[in-house]
């Protein structure tokens, strides 16, 4: 009898212990996150799941293109592409990313811009340079997306976190670049 009674006590303590780290990891270092619209077309699709990195920015910055979700307001967050970092200055002149006054190619685009008539991002102009702990960001959908050109630069502190793995649906599984 002692030795069942044990082996159940045990087996409570790794249950318990299961949950507390899956709660840490949760709330800690990574977190779900499914997609809700078209802002992010093709490189995200509406009801597709991804893994967010929730730690990775406490030790590094925001990188241009990373893929980050972060918080639009107090009910919404938003995934978006990073596209300039604090200091920098932006324009978009003849669908062409200038960033600093230099050209920046945007490869993540190059399937959307094909299959589109037109001009795929207007032209637009941030007047002055990205704040300080700020970035501007963008959907990869830009004819339909609510991004940095409406919301502003987002603050870095608003940030999730940096989308790290597609895992649904299990054909799309894979590391996000």
């Amino acid at each position: 009898m002692f030795s069942e009674e044990n082996h159940w006590v045990e087996g409570c303590k790794a249950f318990i212990l299961a949950i507390l780290l899956a709660v840490i990891i949760k709330t800690f270092l990574f977190a779900s996150y499914e997609v809700r619209g078209e802002s992010m077309l093709p490189t995200a699709q509406d009801g597709e799941r991804f893994i967010v990195n929730k730690i990775g920015y406490e030790f590094l910055t925001p990188q241009r293109f990373d893929m980050i979700v972060f918080h639009a307001n107090e009910e919404e967050d938003y995934i978006k592409r990073v596209i300039a970092l604090p200091g920098e200055s932006l324009m978009y002149i003849d669908d062409v990313l200038f960033i600093n006054g230099e050209s920046v190619e945007e490869p993540f685009l190059d399937e959307r811009k094909e299959d589109f008539r037109g001009i795929y991002t207007q032209d637009y102009y941030f007047d002055g340079v990205i704040p300080e702990n700020h970035v501007f960001v963008l959907g990869d959908n830009r004819p339909n997306s609510t991004d940095s050109r409406r919301l502003g630069p987002i603050p870095i502190d608003e940030i999730v976190g940096k989308v790290d793995l597609r895992f649904w649906p299990i054909s799309e599984l894979g590391i996000m670049k």
